[in-house]
């Protein structure tokens, strides 16, 4: 029974949903459909053995998040296509000590890598350290970890050219002057974090002189305790221009509270063209316009990267270079922080004349 079952598992791409990990399964030799993974001997029926497939993980942030479904859509796709085995992780809660625990079930079954969106950017550095040790490539996603926690961190785009585009739309919807302020996801998010980081020096500039950020608050990613930040802001500071909000939750949850309140506060940042499309247009609209990356697209990328990790064409040195099938062509590049990223690209400007095309892709 056990060959057969790994015989079946191969092909299949494991889903792993919230850390004990619930294993969606679809092999009718496996009876139970829910198996909560909590130790090694329980998740080592699921693993690899006596083959040369490859399994990677992927660990995202938290659960319940349309971006990092998106995300994982992308990475699976890449592993499948390659006939390897695809992990992927969504912890509940979104904690960095759920993904220490996720971490180290990983580690436990033996997994070739691991690609991790952080939710702190230093606390996984000790688990992510011992898995490096023992072999297991390690790189970041979207949400960086620190230097010594991993090989390269696989970036949407850089923090610079993200702050500037959004202060830059926060300039243009608010007419160049007001109250705004920014609804973030976690104040332990590295991703939120550094691009906050960069608002801010940005705002230093002449152009920005007239805004006044009155705060930045957080809705930990969660769409019920975004929209509660979102009328604290409204009920906080009557003369409130715009909203920023760098995270597709946050986003979503905001826009459902102007449009439920038919506030005239406007809204841009980062989010969903699926998401997001009603409430996308011109300047009577909640959100005039808004930027992103294509998820599915960061997620193939990260497949892409640890591919070549596994391989040893590349290290996650400065320098190192490698192709894709069908994205091109990538450079390893020197971060802001002393370590090494790959760059996805320029995000997506989402307005009145292209949002109809974008939200039935992602």
């Amino acid at each position: 029974m056990k060959n057969k079952i790994r015989v079946i598992i191969i092909p299949i791409i494991i889903s792993m949903l919230i850390v004990g990990c619930n294993l969606s399964k679809t092999n009718s030799d496996i009876t139970d459909s829910n198996t909560k993974i909590t130790d090694k001997t329980s998740l080592d029926k699921f693993a690899n053995k006596g083959t040369d497939k490859k399994i990677y993980a992927l660990i995202t942030q938290t659960t319940g998040n349309h971006y990092y479904e998106k995300q994982a859509t992308g990475f699976k796709e890449v592993i499948e296509a390659k006939g390897d085995i695809a992990i992927v992780c969504h912890p509940d809660p979104a904690t960095a000590y759920e993904q220490v625990s996720i971490i180290k079930l990983l580690m436990a079954q033996g997994v070739d890598s691991i690609c991790i969106a952080a939710n702190d950017e230093n606390a996984l550095q000790s688990v992510l350290k011992e898995a490096m040790n023992s072999g297991i490539k390690v790189l970041s996603i979207d949400s960086k970890v620190n230097p010594s926690s991993r090989q390269v961190f696989v970036n949407q785009a850089s923090a610079n050219e993200i702050g500037n585009l959004l202060m830059d739309a926060v300039l243009d919807i608010s007419g160049g002057s007001g109250d705004w302020a920014i609804l973030s996801a976690s104040s332990q998010a590295a991703n939120q974090n550094s691009w906050i980081e960069d608002m801010k020096k940005v705002m230093q500039e002449d152009k920005y002189s007239d805004l006044n950020l009155v705060e930045v608050s957080y809705g930990d990613d969660e769409s019920k305790k975004s929209e509660e930040k979102t009328r604290e802001l409204l009920s906080k500071y009557p003369n409130l221009k715009v909203i920023c909000s760098p995270t597709a939750v946050g986003i979503a949850a905001a826009a459902k509270v102007l449009d439920d309140e038919k506030s005239n506060v406007k809204l841009t940042g980062l989010g969903l063209p699926s998401e997001m499309a009603e409430y996308i247009g011109n300047k009577d609209k909640i959100c005039p316009y808004m930027y992103l990356w294509n998820p599915i697209d960061l997620g193939r990328l990260g497949a892409y990267t640890s591919i070549e990790l596994v391989k040893g064409s590349i290290t996650g040195e400065s320098g190192d270079k490698f192709s894709t099938k069908d994205m091109g062509e990538y450079t390893v590049e020197k971060s802001t922080d002393g370590g090494t990223e790959v760059i996805l690209g320029t995000p997506i400007k989402f307005d009145s004349t292209n949002i109809d095309k974008w939200k039935n892709i992602y």
